[in-house]
């Protein structure tokens, strides 16, 4: 019976060590969840950027949630943006969740949930459109969605040649014209 005693007695005390050591290992291991963001390493980091320029008859307006610079790679990153251009005769406005400028060649790209609208009612919805700088040349290989006045046009890709003004849409192609009033 003593026996017997000293062994429950021995496994209750190996238990307690097992345990006491894991929770000792456990605490001195555990993972802490960051408060803030994520850190950066960004040269420069901008919350609630609000930017205006004007030239050559075209003026434009950049508001984003935030802006990182990247001095080195020349790029800038936004986050939540929004930009508002208004040429002589029309006006757009484009939005998306994030996007990047490269600030050696002012190219720039804007991806998810990218929807561009006109003052004339003209709707883009697509999720990634680029701008090339010195072609002055939007474009996409994304799908797209162009909408006014319930006619729908969907395609594949999306090409529009501003010195031009030609735009072309990448197929296959579905269109849905809505029937009206002649303008």
């Amino acid at each position: 019976m003593r026996n017997l005693a000293r062994v429950i007695l021995l496994v209750v005390a190996v238990f307690v060590v097992a345990v006491t050591v894991t929770l000792l290992v456990k605490s001195r291991t555990a993972r802490v969840e960051s408060l803030g963001p994520a850190p950066t390493r960004a040269d420069l980091a901008i919350k609630e950027v609000d930017l205006e320029e004007e030239a050559r008859g075209v003026r434009w307006r950049l508001k984003a949630e935030q802006a990182l610079m990247f001095d080195r790679a020349g790029q800038t990153q936004l986050r939540k943006l929004v930009a508002n251009v208004q040429q002589r005769d029309r006006a757009w406005t484009i939005v998306g969740d994030e996007g990047e400028l490269d600030r050696k060649t002012n190219n720039v790209e804007i991806r998810h949930n990218v929807v561009v609208t006109s003052d004339d009612g003209m709707r883009l919805e697509t999720s990634v459109l680029r701008w090339d700088a010195q072609g002055k040349r939007l474009w996409t290989d994304a799908p797209v969605m162009l909408s006014r006045e319930g006619s729908v046009v969907r395609g594949t890709g999306l090409d529009v040649q501003m010195a031009d003004e030609a735009t072309t849409i990448s197929g296959p192609v579905r269109a849905v014209f809505a029937t009206g009033k002649p303008r």
